[in-house]
């Protein structure tokens, strides 16, 4: 089995498609499934079901996978083993983030980059789940995400960037503007505007809700907390936002949820972390904090 091959059968297994696998790869769609056919005649078995709509691990691709993954994973070992000796920082980190956060990111990746130039850096912004996702599946090495104050994902180790209160924000002229503190079944009476599902604030909702035997009436989502606010400033509804934001927001009457809910910012990366690049990128974002 060659390198290449599995690095294209781990991309179509987790892209659960070749042409994404593909672009994943930045190679040509043809080049992945002509060394998935190679590898598929190495081993003498199919590895994928195909079909016009996704693409499926077979009984034998789903044996090979994670051998697959520790085939990888043990290279990447070795050559950051030799790059420890040689005291020599090079490869690729792959960082992940939630849309709104305090980190200056961009200063921390400025910094990174000035000290490691021949580490290649990518981006990209996702909700929680997903992020989650593609760090316990080895897609990313180190992303910003949103947990729960008791949450522990497995196989991940977390550093708090934020831990902080969910508030309720709405128009000067709406109807709750005259409280202070709202339920969750009085919130549950009106139109709220959230974050969409897979997101670490729809997610407290959700869960405190369902907790309670509760269906709030989510009647617009935004990608981000400063939207949400926009919407309820032109009385759309009641908004659901960090209590930094609440606090804060001009032509916004803030309310306390009662229950409490709270939720965390924090660095994430999986246990394992075996790339010397991205162990020090880690500590450089741990270092950072949520300073801006």
């Amino acid at each position: 089995m060659e390198f290449r091959q599995l690095e294209y059968f781990i991309a179509v297994a987790e892209e659960r498609s070749f042409t994404r696998a593909a672009e994943r790869q930045f190679v040509a769609q043809p080049a992945v499934s002509a060394q998935i056919s190679r590898l598929e005649r190495r081993v003498g078995q199919p590895l994928f079901e195909r079909s016009t709509r996704e693409v499926r691990l077979t009984p034998a691709g789903a044996a090979l996978l994670p051998h697959a993954r520790a085939a990888l994973a043990a290279v990447a070992a070795g050559q950051g083993a030799i790059d420890d000796v040689a005291n020599l920082v090079r490869g690729s980190v792959a960082v992940g983030t939630v849309t709104l956060h305090p980190v200056d990111l961009a200063r921390v990746l400025a910094d990174f980059h000035a000290d490691f130039p021949a580490v290649e850096v990518t981006l990209s912004a996702a909700n929680s789940d997903v992020l989650l996702d593609r760090l316990i599946t080895g897609r990313l090495d180190v992303a910003i995400v949103s947990i729960g104050v008791d949450e522990h994902p497995p196989g991940l180790d977390v550093t708090p960037i934020t831990d902080e209160s969910l508030w309720a924000v709405v128009s000067m002229d709406h109807p709750l503007s005259r409280r202070n503190v709202l339920s969750l079944s009085r919130l549950c009476e009106h139109p709220v505007i959230s974050l969409p599902r897979g997101s670490g604030l729809r997610t407290r909702l959700d869960a405190a809700a369902a907790a309670a035997g509760l269906h709030p009436r989510v009647a617009f989502e935004a990608t981000n907390p400063a939207e949400l606010a926009d919407l309820a400033r032109h009385g759309l509804g009641v908004a659901i936002v960090p209590e930094s934001m609440a606090r804060n927001s001009a032509a916004l009457h803030p309310l306390r949820l009662d229950p409490q809910l709270r939720g965390r910012l924090v660095w994430a990366w999986r246990h394992d972390m075996t790339s010397p690049a991205a162990r020090r990128f880690g500590e450089r974002a741990v270092a950072a904090g949520g300073a801006r």
